[in-house]
């Protein structure tokens, strides 16, 4: 794994920097005026924090820019059923909608394994110098540490569920971390829940701001809550339902900071769904969020080259909506163009040239854990199942479920009720044809209609040329 030093200092000057010039909200305490470097950056509170959300920031320039985890609302769905890609010779996005990945495809920069290793890195000598430190206040460690934990936690949930096996690195020793072998993906998932269980014991349970100690109304800090949600979807795609609905419900039952929302306001900022968002700070040409920018097109439609505007959503998902459901009514709209009508996803509704910053990007919201938590509970309570579906249904307008009792019909129901809720958010669906092992029969009809060929190997990505060159360790996935 292609890990040296010259990619870290600059990560690290980046990161410290970037919310201190673009996410003043989050920001509010400036580092001392002392040098800021790799020493003494963790010996004092306001620099010890600013790298925290200089890692957000990051990952909020990764989300807008849809080159990285968590921009998986492009390229996750695109390789999915979600998409459509409208120019599909364009050179970056044709590979993944036409699940058509090589390891030398031109992808390396914008690619979830080149851009989460350093973040992953980064968290690593979050954990070492906030350790070592014996300038910090004892609840400024505590909380800083916690975060580290889940945004490794965070970044790895994604490199095990793209690539598979994937490098554990849990220190900051370059000459290990550069010639480091894939670890079997059990493995990497044990470390994700132990790092989210010390998430979530180390995390305020209230919203902080960007000293990372007093209390805000801003929801992009994450807390125990964002560490206890992406723990419920790690029990869950490990099929440990128990624990998962264990972990679930005390989200769901934390009222005093959580509720639905109405289908209007889901995705405003600091919405009373939002469990965990990412604020915008590239807000150049305008205040939006990365989905805002992509996927709300303009009257003159999607275009051709580039990454402005080239998708549109699919026959697939606006087919799976039943009558009456509210969600298409408020999260679909249509662009007109010569009498061909292209809809676009639209639970972002501030596009590429907003005014003002109105959203934020969402990466965990509630309606996801009622969806866990009726999952896990199909098989032990069948009953409570539905009624947690039911709880979906109804803020969409549509009646109770029905249907057959047994266990397929109701996973079966539960997975079309995600399919529709959590369309183009974060890969959702494209994770759930994975873990669910439908993606075969899914994706040998969509690949087709979308140009291409489907092969099983195809629903792992394949590792970037230039990692495995640079790691004489590290071995490409089957079929590439």
């Amino acid at each position: 794994m292609k890990t040296n030093q010259s990619i870290y200092f600059r990560l690290l000057g980046f990161m410290l920097l970037v919310l201190l010039s673009a996410c003043k909200k989050l920001v509010e305490i400036p580092p001392s005026s002392a040098a800021i470097n790799s020493d003494n950056v963790y010996n004092n509170n306001a620099t010890a924090a600013s790298v925290l959300n200089g890692i957000y920031g990051t990952l909020s320039a990764q989300d807008y820019n849809a080159s990285s985890v968590p921009a998986a609302y492009e390229y996750l769905s695109l390789s999915a059923d979600e998409l459509v890609l409208y120019d599909r010779n364009n050179p970056t996005l044709g590979p993944f909608y036409r699940n058509a990945l090589s390891p030398s495809l031109g992808i390396d920069g914008q690619d979830p394994w080149v851009n989460c290793y350093p973040v992953i890195f980064q968290a690593n000598d979050v954990i070492r110098g906030v350790t070592a430190s014996a300038n910090l206040s004892l609840a400024l460690k505590q909380q800083l540490l916690g975060e580290a934990y889940f945004v490794r936690a965070y970044c790895y949930f994604y490199l095990v569920n793209l690539y598979g096996d994937v490098p554990l690195v849990t220190g900051t020793d370059f000459k290990i971390n550069s010639v480091v072998a894939r670890a079997p993906k059990d493995m990497v998932w044990q470390q994700i829940v132990a790092d989210l269980k010390l998430a979530a014991t180390d995390l305020s349970a209230d919203f902080l701001g960007g000293d990372a100690l007093s209390a805000s109304t801003e929801r992009t800090r994450p807390t125990k809550w964002a560490a206890t949600a992406l723990l419920a979807r790690a029990y869950l795609y490990n099929k440990d339902y128990p624990n998962a609905i264990t972990v679930s419900s005390a989200l769901i039952s934390n009222t005093a900071q959580f509720s639905l929302d109405s289908l209007q306001d889901v995705f405003l900022k600091n919405s009373s769904e939002t469990i965990w968002a990412l604020q915008p700070v590239f807000n150049y040409p305008g205040s939006s969020t990365g989905e805002g920018s992509l996927f709300n097109l303009p009257l003159t439609g999607p275009s051709t080259g580039g990454d402005v505007y080239p998708v549109y959503l699919s026959n697939f998902v606006l087919n799976a909506f039943e009558t009456g459901d509210q969600r298409k009514i408020n999260w679909v709209n249509q662009a007109t163009v010569g009498g061909v009508t292209y809809n676009y996803p639209y639970k972002y509704k501030a596009g590429r040239f907003a005014p003002s910053l109105v959203e934020y990007a969402i990466q965990f919201r509630l309606a996801e854990q009622y969806l866990i938590r009726a999952e896990a509970e199909v098989s032990s309570d069948p009953a409570a199942a539905v009624r947690d579906l039911n709880v979906i249904r109804s803020r969409a307008g549509l009646p109770g479920y029905t249907g057959a009792m047994d266990n397929p019909s109701l996973l079966t129901a539960i997975l079309h009720e995600r399919q529709v809720e959590l369309f183009t958010e974060n890969g959702h669906r494209w994770l759930d044809l994975k873990r669910t092992t439908t993606v075969d029969a899914v994706m040998s009809q969509v690949s087709t209609q979308k140009g291409g060929t489907w092969n099983t190997n195809q629903q792992l990505y394949p590792i970037p040329l230039s990692q495995i060159l640079a790691d004489p360790n590290l071995k490409q996935n089957v079929g590439y």
